[in-house]
């Protein structure tokens, strides 16, 4: 494993190349904010702002937060593009020690995995204690890799299971319901124009108000 810090990792990553991901929503996110009314939200491993943004769009009050400073400067740059910079505000910040109030009606946690180390059963537990009575949070995590990844560059990686993040966020049951918690598949395009499927862990709970 890489001795770097996932700090020094991912802005050596980000500020590499002019643009890392598409700038679209996640899919997932999308589809499980579909039937909530707006409200606050909270982006953990916001990356360049897409899902932050989208939501913005959709009359949310966001706040992004991802380790990059230079990613959290493409997202208040494409915030301003897109006429939602009054909705969605960026946080250059590490996860593991980010402190907040629990007042989101919405946390998403999406893909927080990394080739360097983090304490992502720390952050998703610490993403939990932001939800608001009421609120929802949603994990989405890459519960496989996909076909066209070299076999050398996944032979030690461990992919996270909905049960597995269930366990991790230690949840009350008199506290909290689960509303999904399953792998689904999506279709994909690879580097060189590969069709293929990836599978995503996904998991939804949402606090007892």
């Amino acid at each position: 494993m890489s001795v770097q810090t996932p700090a020094q990792f991912w802005e050596e990553r980000y500020s590499g190349v002019e643009r890392v991901w598409s700038g679209r929503v996640n899919a997932t996110l999308e589809a499980s904010v579909a039937d909530l009314e707006p409200g606050r939200a909270l982006d953990l491993g916001c990356g360049e702002g897409g899902d932050a943004i989208w939501l913005a769009e959709r009359g949310w009050r966001v706040t992004g937060v991802d380790l990059s400073p230079t990613a959290i400067g493409r997202a208040e740059r494409a915030a301003a593009d897109r006429g939602v910079a009054g909705r969605a505000r960026f946080v250059a910040a590490d996860l593991a020690t980010y402190t907040d109030e629990p007042v989101y009606d919405l946390v998403a946690a999406s893909f927080l995995q990394s080739p360097v180390e983090l304490p992502r059963e720390r952050i998703l537990r610490a993403a939990r204690d932001f939800v608001a009575p009421g609120g929802r949070l949603l994990i989405v995590a890459h519960a496989a890799a996909p076909a066209w990844a070299p076999a050398e560059h996944v032979r030690d990686v461990v992919f996270p299971t909905p049960a597995g993040d269930l366990t991790a966020l230690e949840l009350d049951a008199g506290q909290w319901r689960t509303l999904i918690a399953e792998v689904r598949q999506r279709a994909a395009t690879g580097p060189h124009g590969e069709d293929g499927m990836l599978l995503d862990g996904v998991v939804l709970v949402e606090r007892r108000r």
